[in-house]
């Protein structure tokens, strides 16, 4: 399917939106990047769910500070921007550009119902985005901080013990081998949710998939799981 891609300012968020060039509504899809922003490797993937039929939104998560504008690289003077760049924001401010980007979204006359997912930081972002009732689904990707809370320049954010509030359909998807998510780590997050009444909800553990196996960029990526994660994902929002 062909694409449109445009650039827009959600206030003084750098936001990137692909949709397919069919003029009727999609549903609208906030796709959280990991901590190194615009990527090219994140606007393949952006590319490819838009592809299946999304109005896909990706926003910058450092919009207004130094690295505004700025597209990391992977490596470890990137790595440490991106770190520093959530080491500034706080929770608070994440939840702001949140429901910037869901407002913009919803107020488009080609945009059906919400949808949100989001890689490592960009999963936790996602998963506090399912608190806005308007989301019909999220998928969160390897995400990173919610066992212990640590999101960005707060130690503890909270958002797993806000689980309840979701109202939409939840799908996590974990590697195996994933040091930052172990399986203890897997564990009491799946406990948390089920104790928090969360009963559409999937979670799936990728055996052998390292943490961001899914950036097809250096020696994590795993093409298969990628693609076998991206089609459950699709078909997860389809059927929401």
């Amino acid at each position: 399917m062909k694409l449109r891609e445009e650039e827009v300012r959600v206030g003084d968020i750098r936001t990137l939106v692909l949709r397919p060039v069919d003029d009727r509504k999609w549903p609208g899809l906030l796709l959280y990047t990991d901590i190194f922003q615009l990527t090219e490797s994140t606007l393949r993937t952006a590319r490819r769910l838009a592809s299946a039929g999304f109005v896909v939104a990706v926003p910058e998560i450092y919009p207004h500070g130094p690295l505004a504008g700025v597209a990391l690289e992977f490596d470890d003077a990137g790595k440490q921007r991106g770190l520093d760049g959530a080491a500034a924001t706080t929770t608070a401010s994440f939840d702001a550009d949140r429901t910037a980007v869901l407002d913009y979204l919803h107020q488009r006359d080609d945009v059906s119902r919400l949808f949100v997912t989001g890689f490592c930081i960009g999963g936790h972002l996602a998963f506090r985005a399912a608190f806005d009732p308007r989301v019909a689904a999220t998928v969160c990707f390897y995400p990173t901080g919610l066992h212990n809370g640590a999101l960005g320049a707060d130690a503890d954010a909270g958002s797993i013990r806000r689980a309840a509030e979701i109202q939409g359909r939840l799908l996590i998807v974990f590697g195996s081998r994933d040091p930052h998510v172990p399986a203890d780590a897997r564990l009491f997050i799946l406990n948390e949710l089920y104790a928090a009444g969360l009963t559409d909800l999937e979670a799936h553990v990728y055996t052998g998939g390292e943490h961001a196996f899914m950036r097809d960029v250096g020696p994590r990526h795993d093409p298969a799981l990628t693609d076998r994660a991206l089609a459950e994902a699709v078909a997860f929002f389809h059927e929401s």
